[in-house]
């Protein structure tokens, strides 16, 4: 799925893209630096009744949410990391394995951890209101 979108409709697309790749339990979202990955997981979590608030784990790299629709959610930022052994180190791999639904931003710095089932997302900046959400199984 590849679809142009406004930053007022990012409701409508989380719930788009929730509909497509909701049998998969990694989701990878890439994408480069301010283009809204953060603000769509934000939007996912919404339509998900995530009760906790949803934040960027850039420095905590890992942060947990309690969902009422799919349980425990693991969104982590791997921007801070050298490579798979550091992810290993601060406890991702196990994340990968325990969470109900694993969110990860910048999976590029240890994807070696991803396996063949990953939902990966791509997110591209049009403008300060457009992007364009591309989808892969």
């Amino acid at each position: 799925m590849e679809i142009t979108y406004s930053l007022a409709d990012i409701d409508a697309i989380a719930k788009q893209v929730w509909e497509e790749g909701k049998a998969h339990k990694v989701w990878a979202f890439y994408a480069s630096m301010g283009s809204g990955k953060t603000t769509f997981i934000h939007a996912l979590c919404s339509l998900l009744e995530v009760e906790d608030v949803v934040s960027s784990p850039t420095y905590a790299i890992m942060n947990e949410y309690k969902s009422r629709v799919v349980g425990t959610i693991c969104h982590t930022d791997w921007y801070r990391l050298k490579d798979e052994n550091d992810a290993i180190n601060t406890g991702i791999e196990d994340a990968l394995y325990t969470a109900d639904l694993c969110l990860i931003e910048w999976p590029e710095k240890a994807e070696g951890l991803l396996g063949d089932g990953t939902f990966k997302i791509y997110i591209e900046a049009i403008n300060k209101t457009t992007r364009v959400i591309k989808t892969v199984i």
